[in-house]
């Protein structure tokens, strides 16, 4: 049992020994609920192939935190917490959805927080739907299990009552056959454009170099999905 986790709670405790007993318990529920669920995110993280120095590194930074934060999957963890994003393909014209983000100023794929979900594949197709609305958005390649394409821990600056923190976002690739059906719900950005990838990163759009790298996996994944058996 934790030391923290023994009674009597309070004897003889200060306000700050007080609250730092509280932290204790909460954590531990964090880990008793989250456990199983991070360490699959774990083994997640051993089984992707990382295509530069900057992801193997954003792995193992990755991989500590989830040791260190059990509530990383929920945005009350300050540090940072786990994000899930989506690359959304239209493979018959090659080309790939992106969305100004306002507050960062440039362009992006979709995604957003894990809101308490366990499954980040889920969290990027909640989120990608949510975003702009397309009614046919499914994982690709559809005959393999979900996962991750890339994996990009960057900061998120402070804003408002949100100090500077990390996003450790997993990234997958979707599909849709209706490009034209953009709906985003209300309150979501409607600034869209779909572009062929090799003209996203020929652009001189702003596009960072860990969506670069993401387009260059999507169409590598792209061609190597269409080539014949």
């Amino acid at each position: 049992m934790p030391r923290h986790a023994r009674l009597p709670l309070w004897r003889d405790r200060s306000p700050d020994e007080k609250l730092e007993t509280l932290r204790g318990l909460i954590l531990d529920l964090y880990r008793h609920q989250f456990g199983g669920a991070l360490a699959g995110i774990a083994d997640m993280l051993d089984a992707h192939q990382p295509a530069d120095a900057k992801e193997a590194r954003d792995i193992q930074r990755i991989k500590a935190l989830i040791t260190e934060h059990p509530n990383i999957l929920n945005a009350n963890c300050e540090t940072g917490h786990i994000t899930a994003s989506a690359a959304i393909i239209h493979p018959a014209s090659g080309q790939m959805l992106l969305h100004w983000h306002k507050r960062l100023g440039r362009w992006l794929q979709v995604g957003g927080h894990c809101d308490y979900e366990t499954d980040p594949a889920q969290a990027a197709l909640r989120e990608a739907r949510e975003e702009t609305g397309l009614p046919d958005l499914a994982h690709y390649p559809a005959d393999r299990k979900p996962a991750p394409i890339d994996i990009d821990a960057h900061t998120i600056p402070e804003s408002g009552d949100r100090p500077q923190h990390l996003h450790l976002d997993f990234r997958y690739a979707l599909v849709t056959e209706q490009p034209q059906a953009l709906a985003p719900a209300e309150g979501e950005s409607t600034r869209f454009r779909w572009l062929r990838i090799g003209e996203a990163l020929t652009s001189g759009e702003d596009i960072d170099d860990s969506l670069r790298r993401l387009l260059r996996k999507t169409s590598r994944l792209l061609h190597d999905t269409s080539r014949p058996d």
